[in-house]
């Protein structure tokens, strides 16, 4: 993928993740992009605290593509996803991940939200756990400051 390629899903990641807060959701967004590393296959935002969305979007994934076209499938998601959804993606045997923004940074702009319990779990620590390799590209520059404008935005409201 190239970094243009991946700035560009990022951003359309981070619509998704937009609508979801219209719908009353937490700013998350993922989307399933295809071996040709241009077709978006499936679009997910957040749904809820234990289905968040990059989970359901590999959940889908999984049931809708084969396995071996799935590992040629890229996962692109504005957050680094949390233990549960790189597990998840794992399992759903996608064989790329790009993130926008750490969780890490997530924690930073979230604080100790009673909706958001973050985890320092690191996703590259996830999959190093398992047999197979997950690419993983990620943080973005370039996306990070638009990524976190949204969830400035949406912790801090009253």
């Amino acid at each position: 993928m190239t970094p243009e390629q991946v700035v560009r899903h990022l951003r359309r990641a981070n619509a998704v993740a937009q609508r979801a807060t219209v719908l009353g959701r937490h700013p998350f967004g993922a989307i399933l992009v295809a071996p040709d590393q241009e077709t978006v296959l499936a679009e997910q935002g957040n749904v809820d605290s234990v289905n968040h969305a990059e989970a359901t979007l590999a959940r889908v994934a999984f049931t809708n593509f084969a396995p071996d076209y799935l590992w040629q499938c890229a996962l692109v998601t504005t957050v680094e996803p949390c233990a549960m959804c790189a597990g998840t993606q794992y399992w759903a045997n996608i064989g790329r991940l790009v993130y926008g923004m750490t969780e890490r940074r997530l924690l930073q702009l979230t604080g100790s939200h009673a909706e958001n319990p973050t985890m320092d779990l690191p996703c590259r620590s996830v999959f190093a756990a398992g047999q197979k390799t997950i690419e993983v590209i990620g943080p973005v520059a370039a996306v990070e400051a638009e990524i976190a404008a949204l969830h400035e935005g949406f912790w801090k409201a009253p």
